[in-house]
């Protein structure tokens, strides 16, 4: 124990054993102040994995297959959103959505910015661009009604209305049934006692109803025609159409729209 009170060399001892301790004491507090700056700043750094961007709207299509139905929504998202600002879609890792995905990309011109993929899913962040102009027309002759029959030519019409490919749907036959107000799509045959079930895992995968999917068709731009005589044999009135714009006419009407377009699809 040193004696503070003694005098002489003491005192020089006293002084130097002060100096040391002052010395250590700044040095200590010196790297506690050192640490906590690296410390807070490490805390402050804004992180972001690889291959994300900030988005500035969100839509979860996870647990659809049906690309028709993930872009109908996406485009309904990139609608309310201006030019330049980025959109979070997040679907299951699924090959078919990615090359759709692509390809719908490649037709309207918005801009994949970024991806990530995971094992269960893949999320695409998208900038929203100018839309592409395009004078792309096509025609289409639907004269089933049958739930299965409708699922390619009205996927078709709405990946073309969704590419920015002017789309106009003529019914016919029994096909006019489908525009009438109530109307519920069954399957063929003896599997008409299965029609329920299948409506409702086609619904699961993101294959929504016939009518539901026009007016989709609708809401983006499509043409609808009917055949009078058709409507006439099938019991089918105006008055009970679902949409009140839809064009009643007969072949020569539809046949100059098919002479402009430069896609044509038939189904019988």
């Amino acid at each position: 124990m040193i004696n503070w009170k003694s005098s002489g060399g003491d005192k020089t001892v006293k002084q130097k054993l002060l100096a040391t301790l002052t010395v250590v004491c700044m040095s200590f507090m010196l790297s506690i102040m050192l640490f906590s700056g690296c410390a807070t700043q490490k805390m402050n750094m804004e992180v972001e994995p690889m291959g994300t961007l900030k988005a500035h709207d969100s839509v979860d299509l996870r647990g659809k297959t049906i690309t028709t139905y993930i872009l109908y929504y996406t485009e309904e998202k990139l609608k309310q959103m201006h030019v330049g600002e980025v959109l979070e879609v997040v679907t299951d890792n699924y090959e078919a959505i990615q090359n759709d995905m692509t390809a719908w990309l490649r037709m309207t011109g918005h801009i994949l910015k970024s991806t990530v993929d995971e094992d269960t899913y893949h999320i695409y962040y998208i900038e929203k661009a100018k839309p592409i102009e395009r004078e792309t027309k096509m025609a289409m002759v639907i004269s089933n009604k049958g739930l299965e029959e409708l699922l390619s030519p009205l996927g078709f019409a709405l990946a073309a209305t969704l590419e920015g490919i002017d789309v106009y749907l003529y019914f016919q036959g029994p096909g006019v049934k489908v525009l009438k107000e109530g109307y519920t799509a069954r399957l063929s045959g003896l599997g008409i006692l299965f029609s329920k079930p299948a409506r409702k895992g086609m619904a699961e995968a993101g294959h929504i109803p016939p009518q539901e999917k026009l007016n989709q068709l609708r809401n983006l731009g499509a043409h609808i025609y009917i055949c009078g005589p058709s409507m006439d044999h099938f019991n089918v009135k105006k008055e009970e159409l679902i949409f009140d714009d839809i064009i009643v006419a007969e072949y020569l009407t539809f046949t100059e729209i098919m002479h402009n377009a430069d896609i044509h699809i038939y189904v019988q």
